[in-house]
């Protein structure tokens, strides 16, 4: 007599035991990596990631330096904000079979839309500094902007990246001689673009610093003693290697604001601008536009660029939205002037926003800075696989195969 086969009870799924030919597949056990920099940086798939690695493995004086901004950071979270806010309108069954992210950017190419913004004090977030970031730059094909308070020199930074495309950032100095003698070393080290920056008259009230106590360079106090322990490997590095240089000073002792406050000058107008017209041959851009009417006023005295910005929110709190203003901007001054974004960029969706609605490129600082304190120079070249992937992935979601096809119809602002 045979035995019917057994099933089990209405509702409830037969289970055996699994055979070893069929777990042999699913165990994938990685040997553990013996590089801690390629694990931590492993971990990070976005620049939230790379700046939450940046907040544990730096101090946090030298953190906030990097990380905040003005007064209440109105500026800055409205500025994230507008990005978080907008909508992007796709069009399907386009050809994305191949995406073509280059791009021209100041009268010359760029593999990508965007550039590396210039950031102050670098070498004090990471002690590879610029360097490290103009060489990435260089490797991916776009351009790299070092600031008047970098930590090297535009000589040596040419020779440390001789084939990266170069823009010199400038605060100009109540002493014009200086001033003078900073564009023409700009300019014997073969930057193509000035890039001026207009929106500090006086110093923005960066609350974190003032309550972290920063001074440049960071000074030994009973505080930093005890981040020591926390950080050894950041002390060690500060100081073991050279003293900061700076790109247009040889030294500074106090705070951020007392440097600005001191050595800025708030007399700075359109007659300046007319001066280094005259003064500088090259491409030249002027950063801080934060309304169309002064888009027009500053490309009538000679901008060849302008760059919507409010300093990354830094300087004047509740400042007009980057992002929002620069439609109006390019529909004032676009068909004379390129006009480049900056303030609040996080991620390579946030920079084909900002072509879309018609910037020429975006300005990348904060996320390279992160991105520098996670990882040194592997870290800035993690952020552009990150950066270069989303824009990638973002035109094809849109159906776009060109940054030249990126129009205002693919966003709309929240």
């Amino acid at each position: 007599m045979t035995t019917p086969p057994q099933h089990p009870p209405t509702g409830r799924t037969a289970r055996r035991l699994p055979r070893p030919s069929e777990l042999r597949p699913l165990l994938r056990m990685a040997r553990p990596d013996p590089d801690p920099v390629r694990r931590r940086l492993a971990r990070a798939h976005t620049v939230g990631d790379l700046r939450e690695i940046a907040r544990r493995r730096t101090p946090r004086a030298v953190f906030d330096y990097t990380d905040g901004a003005a007064e209440a950071e109105l500026s800055l979270r409205r500025a994230r904000d507008a990005f978080a806010a907008l909508e992007f309108r796709p069009s399907v069954l386009r050809d994305v079979s191949h995406i073509d992210t280059s791009t021209t950017m100041l009268g010359g190419p760029s593999a990508y839309p965007f550039a590396f913004a210039p950031t102050g004090f670098t070498r004090m977030m990471h002690h590879e500094g610029e360097a490290a970031v103009a060489r990435v730059a260089g490797r991916i094909g776009v351009p790299h902007t070092l600031s008047t308070m970098g930590t090297i020199s535009p000589a040596d930074l040419a020779a440390a990246a001789p084939d990266t495309r170069r823009w010199f950032q400038l605060y100009l100095w109540r002493d014009r001689a200086a001033s003078e003698e900073v564009v023409r070393r700009a300019q014997e080290a073969g930057n193509e673009a000035i890039m001026l920056t207009v929106d500090t008259p006086v110093g923005g009230a960066r609350l974190r610093d003032a309550y972290n106590g920063l001074t440049i360079p960071p000074a030994l106090t009973a505080r930093t003693l005890v981040d020591m322990a926390r950080h050894p490997h950041w002390w060690l590095n500060v100081l073991t290697t050279d003293p900061l240089e700076f790109a247009a000073l040889t030294s500074w002792e106090g705070t951020v604001a007392e440097l600005i406050n001191t050595m800025f000058d708030p007399a700075l107008n359109l007659d300046d601008l007319a001066w280094l017209r005259s003064t500088w041959n090259g491409q030249l851009v002027v950063k801080g536009v934060q309304t169309a009417q002064d888009a027009r006023r500053v490309v009538d005295a000679g901008a060849d660029a302008v760059v919507v910005s409010n300093h990354g929110g830094r300087q004047l709190d509740r400042a007009p939205v980057p992002l929002e203003t620069l439609p109006s901007v390019v529909a004032e001054v676009g068909g004379e002037a390129e006009v480049l974004l900056d303030t609040g960029i996080m991620s390579g969706a946030d920079i084909v926003a900002g072509v879309a609605l018609g910037a020429s490129g975006c300005l990348v600082g904060r996320a390279y800075l992160y991105a520098l304190m996670a990882g040194g120079e592997r870290g800035v070249e993690h952020l552009t696989t990150i950066l270069t992937a989303e824009i990638r992935r973002t035109m094809a979601l849109l159906g776009v195969s060109s940054v030249k096809d990126l129009t205002p119809d693919h966003v709309r602002l929240g």
